[in-house]
């Protein structure tokens, strides 16, 4: 493909996520002229007439207006799409759009097989079409700014990370049947990690994963399921047919991952019990230690009696302090012109896609990164239902992560040699 200066966008999914993104992040690109939006496609008429509707209002022009999202990726006035629709329709919406020559932008979600993934990676090196994964929490400040420090050493050498999707959300998933939401269904029918790459996508950006490292192996464990239910019952009444639903979906998972290079990753998904939401990525080195919950350094050669207060309290370990010393640059860019959803992560991600098309080159999440974190759902649920015994992690590189030796650059999605 050539490069292209205005690309112009399909958006495939206007739900609860996809609308959002529409009106936070999407419209304004048009706005700054750095898209177009010329097609919007959602399987319910509604939806799509509402978001058709807001373009209008905005770009000052209709775009193509569809229910079926292949006519979407089919029609001549659109070089790329954005797919942001339900979980279970990613993969061939992506693959249909690779093989019609469309570079695709799509959002997190789960596979529901392992061949599900050979199939995204397969049709990338036959199309020479990326998908890149709109992974917004790789573009987090802290996360940026950890991994930052990772590159310069400040950690020494990293042997472990972990994190979660700590996120309540009960309300959406229990009320999934009236507000038409994927989840709902998901979480009555499967038991896995289901939504791990918030966590996993910043991690494997520190572990170096498919560019020098690869995970092994993986083990799953969950919890029995409550919380739902009580919420239901609570909120909804005993009598509710919602109610009455046996949710499959464990309260907590917990999900082990082993690195060739011998060092581990731990994942948490914890949604359907009450709690403040977190992502909770810590890094441990041999030189220091981040936690998110908290927000702080520890260094080695501080107090090893200091208390996670007296960390915070103190502005050589606070992060916040620590910030302008070690922040990304992405965010110190960003932070001269701030735009769009999620305290910009939103924007920060779609970009880093849109540039990819603008300047044909390799977007920040590649293919085989994309296919790497949709695996680990079907994983887990095989771990779980084998009482958490390990399970291997495919190699969708073939090997290629052994000499992609190599430091990505998150803003322009290009390369750069390791120093």
């Amino acid at each position: 493909m050539a490069k292209i200066a205005k690309p112009r966008m399909g958006v495939i999914g206007l739900g609860s996520r996809g609308y959002d993104l529409l009106w936070a992040v999407i419209v304004p690109m048009a706005e700054h002229g750095i898209i177009d939006v010329t097609a919007v496609c959602d399987a319910y008429e509604d939806r799509a007439e509402k978001g058709a509707k807001y373009v209008e209002e905005h770009l000052g022009k209709r775009p193509f207006c569809a229910t079926n999202w292949k006519e979407v990726v089919d029609c001549p006035e659109v070089d790329a799409v954005f797919v942001l629709t339900a979980w279970e329709a990613h993969v061939d919406m992506c693959i249909y759009a690779m093989r019609a020559g469309k570079k695709v932008g799509v959002e997190v979600g789960c596979t529901y097989n392992i061949e599900d993934c050979h199939r995204l990676v397969r049709a990338y090196e036959e199309t020479g079409i990326h998908c890149m994964m709109l992974e917004n929490c790789c573009y987090g400040k802290r996360e940026l700014m950890a991994l930052n420090m990772v590159r310069q050493g400040v950690f020494g050498t990293v042997v472990h990370c972990s994190g979660g999707y700590h996120h309540d959300l009960r309300e959406e998933i229990v009320n999934g049947d009236v507000n038409r939401h994927y989840r709902q269904r998901n979480y009555l029918h499967r038991n896995c990690e289901n939504y791990p790459t918030h966590e996993l996508g910043p991690i494997m950006q520190i572990l170096d994963i498919n560019n020098g490292n690869r995970f092994l192996t993986l083990n799953s464990v969950s919890s029995c399921a409550k919380g739902l239910h009580e919420y239901a019952v609570e909120h909804r009444g005993a009598d509710d047919p919602v109610s009455k639903m046996d949710f499959a979906q464990g309260d907590m998972v917990t999900t082990v991952l082993k690195c060739a290079d011998g060092r581990t990753a731990v994942l948490t998904l914890d949604t359907t019990l009450p709690r403040a939401y977190s992502r909770g990525l810590t890094v441990r080195g041999t030189k220091a230690m981040y936690s998110m919950d908290g927000d702080y350094f520890f260094f080695d050669g501080n107090p090893h009696f200091a208390t996670v207060k007296d960390l915070i309290d103190n502005p050589e370990n606070n992060a916040e302090a620590l910030s302008e010393k070690y922040q990304h640059r992405i965010w110190k860019d960003y932070g001269e012109n701030p735009i769009g959803g999620h305290d910009g992560i939103d924007w920060l991600a779609y970009n880093g896609f849109v540039e990819s098309i603008r300047e044909d080159i390799t977007p920040p999440i590649d293919t085989y990164d994309t296919a790497t974190l949709m695996c680990i759902a079907c994983l887990s649920e095989e771990s779980i239902a084998k009482g958490g015994a390990p399970v291997a992690v495919p190699d969708f590189t073939a090997g290629k992560w052994i000499t992609r030796t190599e430091i990505k650059d998150e803003a322009k999605g290009y390369y750069t040699l390791k120093k």
